[in-house]
């Protein structure tokens, strides 16, 4: 019985010795620790010198101290000719004052803090493009646009990110969750559960994202410096009844030209998922050539020479797809088309795809057309939404018109004249800019299965003389 106590006091004066000894330890590891702050500026370099441009860069960042160091030219002279010299036969790598002895032509001492590292960069940025440019040359002629577009988005480790802004000046940044490549755009979404509350948001910026240093035989590092490079702005503000394009049990969804789609939840009307539909005309040039601030602005346009002014458009070629959530409801090329020169309403030129009059030219839609959408919780699949993919192309193979964007069928008080079809009639329509895009389709209930049976394209004259040199 009293051993008891004695046991409890024994253990409990050894459990204090080894907290006292644990004590001692703490306390004299904590006098010799050393602050990297306090680090002669000697060791400092020493250590940044055996770091990569990527982690040397990040290691700038941390204090106004380490950017000054982070800046030293000596070692990234090292870092750029160790990248961008010729190949040696020997692989070792030399010293600091080796390599600035032996790369002839550079210099340290003459030169601002920070130059090296600039140069470095420069070059860098510059061998990616080359690289790009390389891969985007050979063209497709079924769409006019390049062959290796998904190859140059892997090479380029290109993303996307949308920044949302707050009246106050508060900025949200969030990456892509998921992505789907398609014939001649990429969709991109984004979801969560962390988004910032819609009131208090004025300002979408939808902007590419590349690793400022890319290796394509190596996957980007995943928290090393990237570029921004802003696509499109967008004003939130216009999230009215105007821009509702269709809604489900859970979910409403708003268009935001150019091809943003907004969803929102139906009881919170709070931000539910975000979708960004990107054509690839130019798309690594918007997403990897632009600045946080301002968009990557497209080569002027050459004129072409008009042989032939007094047969209007001809020759023209129409790659068209419409698809919603991964499912394709039509893929067509339209070859041939043309238009006569006086065939100009309210500004625009009629170019005939699918005449309503000939029953030969129209097309079955596969599958019941609606766009399918997800979120970290909750999907869902609305009906009578979609994205249209346009890719039109002059005489010379050239794109003239490239857009890709969500639209949506509106049933039809009364059909337009021509045959009566045993069904209901709906319109698709798109405007922007540069031209219009009409379409009509019949549900037919036999069959279960909607048919486009007019197809229209309205061509700006403003864009069409653009086009021509005519302004």
């Amino acid at each position: 019985f009293r051993k008891g106590p004695g046991v409890k006091s024994s253990a409990g004066h050894t459990s204090v010795k080894q907290y006292a000894r644990r004590g001692q330890h703490s306390e004299k590891s904590s006098n010799c620790s050393i602050s990297l702050d306090r680090m002669p500026s000697e060791i400092l370099l020493k250590i940044f010198s055996y770091l990569d441009a990527v982690n040397l860069l990040c290691a700038g960042c941390a204090s106004r101290r380490f950017y000054h160091l982070a800046n030293d030219n000596f070692i990234w002279l090292r870092i750029y000719s160790t990248v961008f010299s010729p190949k040696r036969s020997n692989w070792k790598v030399n010293s600091v004052e080796e390599t600035t002895v032996s790369v002839s032509g550079l210099s340290v001492e003459d030169k601002e803090a920070g130059y090296w590292k600039k140069e470095f960069i420069a070059k860098q940025i510059t061998s990616v493009k080359t690289a790009l440019a390389q891969v985007l040359q050979p063209v497709s002629p079924y769409t006019g646009l390049p062959v290796k577009t998904k190859e140059a988005l892997r090479i380029s480790g290109l993303g996307w990110a949308i920044v949302l802004r707050e009246k106050s000046g508060k900025e949200y940044i969030m990456q892509h969750v998921d992505l789907s490549l398609n014939d001649t755009s990429v969709t991109v979404v984004w979801y969560g559960k962390n988004w910032p509350c819609l009131a208090t948001l004025t300002t979408l910026d939808l902007c590419g994202v590349t690793p400022v240093f890319m290796d394509r035989h190596k996957p980007p590092a995943k928290n090393g410096p990237r570029w921004h490079s802003l696509i499109a702005k967008y004003d939130l503000s216009h999230l009215t009844e105007s821009t509702m394009i269709g809604c489900d049990r859970l979910v409403q969804i708003f268009c935001l030209h150019p091809g943003l789609l907004v969803g929102l939840w139906k009881k919170e009307e709070e931000l539910a998922f975000v979708m960004a539909n990107l054509h690839f005309h130019h798309l690594v040039e918007r997403s990897t050539l632009g600045s946080a601030s301002v968009p990557y602005e497209l080569p002027l346009h050459s004129p072409f020479l008009d042989d032939s002014p007094e047969y209007g458009l001809h020759g023209y070629q129409l790659h068209v797809d419409m698809h919603g959530g991964g499912v394709f409801y039509l893929c067509g090329t339209f070859r041939n088309l043309f238009t006569k020169k006086g065939c100009i309403e309210d500004g625009y030129v009629k170019l005939v795809v699918i005449n309503f009059k000939n029953n030969r030219e129209h097309l079955p839609l596969i599958g019941k057309v609606g766009l399918a959408w997800k979120t970290n919780i909750f999907d869902g699949f609305i009906k009578s939404c979609s994205i249209v993919d346009i890719t039109l192309l002059d005489e010379h193979r050239k794109p003239f018109w490239c857009l890709s964007s969500p639209v949506c069928m509106r049933s039809a008080a009364c059909p337009s004249d021509g045959p009566n079809f045993l069904g209901q009639t709906y319109y698709v329509d798109y405007m922007d800019t540069e031209g219009r895009v009409h379409a009509e389709l019949v549900w037919i209930e036999e069959t279960e299965e909607y048919f486009i049976v007019s197809l229209v394209l309205y061509l700006s004259v403003a864009k069409i003389n653009h086009w021509f040199g005519q302004n």
